[in-house]
This record gives C-alpha cells, sequence and structure tokens, in this order.
C-alpha cells in the first residue's frame, strides 16, 4: 500500500487544518513512513500534524527536496519532537542538526526498496521516485530542474504513473500526455490549466488530502 498525505499546502480540504506557503507531504510505502520537505513554519507542520492524526515519532525518515526555507522551515521543530530519524538532503543543503543521521545526495540513488532519489540536479533539488506495479511515483517539492528533466530521469527507471508535488511555472503541458495522475500543489501557477486540460488525469491538492494506490482522479474521488 502506498498512501501519501498532504500535511502543508497553500490550500486546504479539510477543516481547521492550516494552509500556508510551503509543502510537506506524509509518504507511508512498506513500512516506511517518509516525511517529503517540512513546510515554512514548523507551528503549522505540527499543528496540521496532529490534527491529521498524524504522530511525529511514527516517522523514520525526512527527505528534504532543496534548502528554500518554504520547504525547510519545520525541520528543526520536527526534529525537536523527533531526532531519531534518517535525514536525506541534496549535497547543497548543509546545516542539519540533531538528527541520528544526516545523508547528502548528489547522485541517484536507491535509498531504500523501490524509493529512489533522483540525485540533486541542476544542483538544487532532488525528488523522490516510488517504483509501483503501476510506474514510478514523483514526488517533487518545486520542479526547479524543469520537469522534462525530472520526467527523464524517473524514466530511467520505468513508466511514469504519477506526477505529484509542486511544479512552479511549468506549462509544456503536453508532457503530461502520457502520464496516468498529476496532483498539483504548493508553487504551481497554472492548476485550473492542468485540470481543464487533463481532467481525467487531474486529482486535486491542499492540506488533508489523502492520495491512497490505486489512485483516483478527482472526478471519482
Amino acid at each position: 500500500m502506498l498512501k501519501i498525505t498532504i500535511i502543508y499546502d497553500n490550500t486546504v480540504v479539510e477543516k481547521h487544518v492550516k494552509s500556508d506557503w510551503g509543502f510537506a507531504a506524509l509518504i507511508e510505502y512498506q513500512n516506511h513512513n517518509i516525511l517529503f520537505d517540512t513546510g515554512a513554519d514548523g507551528h503549522i507542520l505540527l499543528h496540521n500534524m496532529k490534527l491529521l492524526g498524524i504522530d511525529p515519532k511514527d516517522i523514520d525518515m525526512v527527505f528534504i527536496s532543496h534548502h528554500h526555507f518554504d520547504h525547510t522551515g519545520g525541520l528543526a521543530a520536527f526534529l525537536h519532537e523527533n531526532p531519531d530519524v534518517s535525514v536525506y538532503v541534496p549535497q547543497s543543503l548543509r546545516g542539519i542538526r540533531h538528527a541520528r543521521e544526516v545523508h547528502h545526495i548528489t547522485e541517484a540513488c536507491e535509498i531504500l526498496p523501490d524509493i529512489f532519489s533522483s540525485g540533486e540536479l541542476n544542483h538544487i533539488e532532488q525528488c523522490l521516485f516510488i517504483k509501483t506495479n503501476k510506474g514510478i511515483v514523483i514526488v517533487s517539492g518545486c520542479s526547479h530542474p524543469g520537469i522534462s528533466n525530472i520526467l527523464a530521469k524517473a524514466e530511467e527507471l520505468g513508466h511514469v504513473h504519477v506526477l505529484f508535488g509542486g511544479l512552479h511555472g511549468f506549462d509544456n503541458f503536453k508532457l503530461l500526455h502520457n502520464i496516468d495522475f498529476v496532483c498539483p500543489t504548493h508553487c504551481t501557477k497554472h492548476i485550473q490549466k492542468i485540470a481543464e486540460l487533463y481532467p481525467n488525469k487531474y486529482i486535486k491538492g491542499g492540506v488533508g488530502r489523502i492520495l491512497t494506490y490505486p489512485f483516483k482522479n478527482e472526478r471519482n474521488s
């Protein structure tokens, strides 16, 4: 079972959770609980985790996509609650303290069975690739290296099943043609256009959104 819960985002889909500029998600896969990014504010991160029933002490790994504050701002507060985690960061990100161990990633690698880092692309950002029976699930923080570069890297592992996360100003929409589902979040400028062009692929984001494998689009969710 693969389950992704959005903890931090610019919008919400549940009552009482808070929205803010930033991104974080919990990825549950093969008995591993991975916190992908930590948003901008530790208080909001921990508030949303509590309301969503997520215990920081149940998380065993933190994966940071890149050094921008809206993806790292909650890390210190999280590590105060649970320092007993492995933290995977791009090679360019330094200064992580109070974690059990810190891994600086340069090249693409398998960090857990069927869970991969893209490597630090364009010297700024790494993505998480998850291998499923239906193909690769991409989890991206902001996609600063460009969607075409990220897709090319993921396709080395197989068919891209899902593109999930921040896509910034991405507008080369034809690149989504062969992807089964897309869930644009956080900094994505053209969310509405993606939803209009690909209504059968689009999955709405927002804090509290839970995606479970096999995935369903917005019309069927």
